[in-house]
């Protein structure tokens, strides 16, 4: 009769398996380690360019708070400067105003202080009369070389411009009359305010 041991033969695949299973764990594939090694590495550069942006972004929103802060404190000194600007302009034009005034009512009266000046012996105006820039005098001298000091006293008055001597006649009882025709051009004002302080500065 043959006898067949069971017991023994169906325990040796099991030792077998566990033998393989065995060198497999020893003999894992070296992919995993570099697979892990590169998720640690991206996690540490994502880790640090966080820290980098979160840095950047508080430097930032402190920047922005001082500057708030800076526009909150000079929102009084601004809104003087605006009051202060509107007054200057009005103050600018009632400066202008004036010169012009100034000018408007000093040119007849310098004409005036200028062509008496200028005015020699035997000789004397009988009209003056202004058109613009254009002055015409109407007189008489009791000879020719006192017109003629009269014109060369007008010719060095800078204001004066081409005397023009015309219609020189013999009048009764031995005088001559005449007509002097010249452009007279304004004094420029002195400078005032603001001017004035520039000008003291250059």
């Amino acid at each position: 009769m043959i006898r067949i041991n069971l017991i023994s033969e169906g325990r040796r695949p099991v030792v077998a398996r566990k033998a393989k299973s065995r060198i497999n764990i020893g003999e894992q594939d070296p992919s995993i380690y570099i697979l892990a090694a590169g998720v640690v590495v991206g996690l540490l550069v994502g880790l640090c360019w966080w820290l980098v942006v979160n840095s950047e972004l508080k430097s930032l929103q402190s920047d922005i708070r001082r500057a708030r802060a800076e526009v909150k404190e000079l929102k009084p000194i601004l809104k003087e400067v605006r009051v202060f600007k509107r007054k200057r302009r009005r103050l600018n034009t009632k400066i202008d105003l004036i010169n012009e005034l100034t000018a408007k009512r000093r040119g007849p009266v310098h004409l005036m202080d200028r062509v008496s000046r200028a005015l020699p012996d035997l000789v004397w105006l009988k009209s003056m009369n202004v058109r613009g820039k254009r002055v015409r005098l109407s007189g008489q001298a009791l000879n020719t070389n006192a017109i003629a000091t009269f014109i060369e006293n007008l010719s060095l008055v800078p204001e004066f411009k081409e005397p023009d001597t015309r219609n020189v006649r013999r009048a009764k009882r031995n005088t001559y009359t005449f007509q002097i025709n010249f452009r007279f051009q304004l004094p420029k004002p002195p400078p005032s305010g603001e001017d004035a302080t520039q000008a003291d500065e250059t």
